[in-house]
């Protein structure tokens, strides 16, 4: 698995953050309703960093990943990705970022149902400004659905594909258009748990490769698998801790031995409060 010749320029760690945020707020108002999502956050992420972030419902994660993915902007702070300042850019601005730089990835897969892997893959670049020609937007699709090792089902529709199929199609899309930066939004959350170790691993050997993965997930099992564990709690960060990543390859070989294993691997400082919805 090899990242592209214009992503090497981010493979391994490097000393300048690849996002960088500060003071962060997000207030919701209405004229009956007052909520602070997020009341004040510093962070950094450095290029090479496989991180996970955790919090009950409520804890202010899918926030800070909507503005992480330029989905949304903060009330205030500032936040700083691969550069340059995107807390005041315009939704058209913020759009560009998106597609130049973020990939998406999400626990509902968001595949067009009657269209093509290969096609689906392929869809990020019809919005690219690099304006490929369709020769070269083929190649492009195609080398990611390598990547994750489904070139043989690129002519495959969704429904001919399992879920874990289905969610390395939509990691190809994400990879498609040759992203600093991953976000994973509970990629997990619709799988079951041998196919869930193959994401993950897919996501360790991209890390490998280079690419910068951040992952949203309420399950302490998968988290143990970053290098770096964020927990969120009333819409601050209540601890950030570098830990020793577990191997999903490892795992995947010594299956059968997961079950039993897997209360005595909990890790209650990776854990966070009971009834997460996410």
């Amino acid at each position: 698995m090899k990242i592209p010749a214009d992503q090497e320029k981010i493979a391994g760690k490097s000393d300048t953050p690849l996002l960088k945020i500060h003071g962060l707020k997000r207030s919701y108002r209405t004229e009956t309703v007052s909520v602070d999502a997020l009341r004040g956050i510093d962070l950094e992420i450095r290029q090479g960093e496989f991180v996970a972030i955790m919090g009950a419902s409520g804890s202010g994660k899918s926030t800070l990943m909507n503005i992480l993915g330029c989905l949304d902007r903060p009330t205030e702070g500032s936040f700083f990705l691969d550069g340059q300042q995107v807390s005041n850019l315009s939704r058209d601005e913020l759009a560009s970022v998106r597609n130049k730089t973020i990939g998406f990835v999400f626990q509902n897969f968001h595949l067009l149902p009657r269209t093509s892997a290969l096609e689906n893959v392929e869809l990020p670049l019809l919005y690219s400004s690099e304006k490929l020609s369709w020769k070269e937007l083929h190649k492009r699709a195609t080398e990611a659905l390598e990547i994750v090792g489904l070139s043989e089902r690129a002519r495959h529709t969704p429904s001919e594909l399992s879920g874990g199929q289905q969610q390395r199609v939509a990691i190809a899309r994400a990879l498609v258009t040759r992203p600093s930066i991953l976000l994973a939004d509970e990629p997990t959350g619709n799988l079951d748990s041998r196919t869930s170790l193959e994401i993950i691993g897919l996501f360790q050997q991209l890390n490998r490769d280079g690419l910068t993965i951040l992952m949203v997930t309420h399950e302490p099992e998968n988290a143990r698998f970053a290098q770096r564990v964020i927990v969120m709690r009333d819409g601050l960060i209540q601890s950030d801790r570098t830990i020793p990543p577990r191997s999903a390859a490892e795992a995947l070989a010594n299956w059968k031995d997961v079950d039993e294993d897997q209360e005595a691997d909990y890790d209650p400082e990776v854990s966070e409060s009971p009834g997460d919805a996410g």
